[in-house]
């Protein structure tokens, strides 16, 4: 039997101890390893690639604006004294709401937060943002 690639609009997100709410957009989940090329003297002409700093891209939340601050506080937190480093778990959920996949961010802490545009001449609901730093991801199902 064949299997379905997952959906990406079902997940749900948790913030160590955070009742921080549903979020509209998770972005940013990726891992690199920088490469670096050595050739030594005597090399006829294809360089030795070698693994150089391994590096993981930041992560944007993304929610419609509520009176919760808990998200806001978080980052005025590491403002005002030090960061605050928390675990953060991204599970995919299938039709029935049912866990598929899930990532850990580990060390992660607010670097940014961006509160929503307003104009009196838009319908769209308010959207806050929150750009975490971390120092890894790990796939644990």
């Amino acid at each position: 039997m064949a299997e379905y690639p997952y959906g990406r609009y079902r997940y749900k997100l948790e913030i160590d101890g955070l009742e921080a709410g549903g979020f509209s957009e998770v972005t940013g989940f990726d891992a690199s390893i920088d490469v670096i090329e050595y050739r030594e003297g005597d090399m006829v002409q294809t360089p030795m690639k070698v693994p150089g700093l391994k590096k993981y891209g930041n992560i944007t939340l993304k929610k419609g604006l509520t009176d919760s601050m808990v998200l806001y506080e978080w980052l005025i937190s590491g403002v005002e004294g030090p960061v605050d480093r928390k675990t953060i778990t991204l599970t995919a959920l299938d039709e029935s709401g049912e866990a598929t996949a899930s990532w850990q961010i580990i060390q992660a802490w607010p670097m940014k937060y961006t509160a929503p545009d307003f104009s009196a001449t838009s319908s769209e609901i308010a959207i806050e943002s929150i750009e975490i730093a971390h120092e890894g991801t790990t796939r644990v199902s």
